[in-house]
């Protein structure tokens, strides 16, 4: 799996991909959308530009169908040191899922990270999402018992549906 570095042109695509893999409902959604938990859109081009703008030594990686160049996912690495890396927006198109793409794509976003020196990578999951946090400790990720608040009231991620939203913190050792 190849992974490329996202320009400016591909910043619509990638929110439509967000939207669709996060946001999606019934047949053909996601087997982890956030239905019932956060509404609306997950993110927009607008916002995409100011995160890569506001964060130059971030990289949003893209993995295209070599063939035709469609989008099949994406993932925000972010370096928090030199050795540790926040990984996010790791999407892959739902009708792709159940076939073992997101590990390939979480495998070359590491590997990625590795060859830039990371030895940890660190994330966050909402705290309701129990099988997605399951999916990632299976991946070698483990709760590290911090949490950081949902930004309730920045309906630049949506609108919550529940009140009692937080991020828990993963991280794994990847050296």
């Amino acid at each position: 799996m190849v992974l490329i570095e996202a320009v400016d042109a591909d910043l619509s695509e990638v929110a439509a991909l967000a939207n669709v893999a996060y946001r999606s409902a019934g047949d053909g959604a996601s087997w982890n959308s956030e239905t019932g938990i956060i509404a609306g859109v997950r993110t927009t081009e607008e916002a995409l530009r100011e995160d890569v703008a506001a964060k130059p030594k971030a990289r949003l990686m893209l993995w295209r169908d070599e063939a035709s160049g469609e989008l099949l996912g994406t993932v925000w690495l972010e370096p928090k040191s030199a050795e540790t890396w926040y990984l996010g927006l790791l999407t892959v198109r739902p009708g792709l899922q159940n076939q073992g793409k997101g590990r390939q794509l979480l495998a070359a976003a590491e590997s990625d990270l590795r060859e830039r020196g990371a030895s940890r990578v660190r994330m966050t999951v909402l705290n309701v999402r129990a099988g997605l946090i399951a999916w990632y400790e299976r991946r070698g990720y483990a709760l590290t018992g911090e949490r950081e608040e949902f930004p309730y009231g920045d309906e630049r991620f949506g609108t919550p549906l529940r009140d009692d939203l937080y991020f828990v913190v993963m991280e794994r050792a990847i050296a």
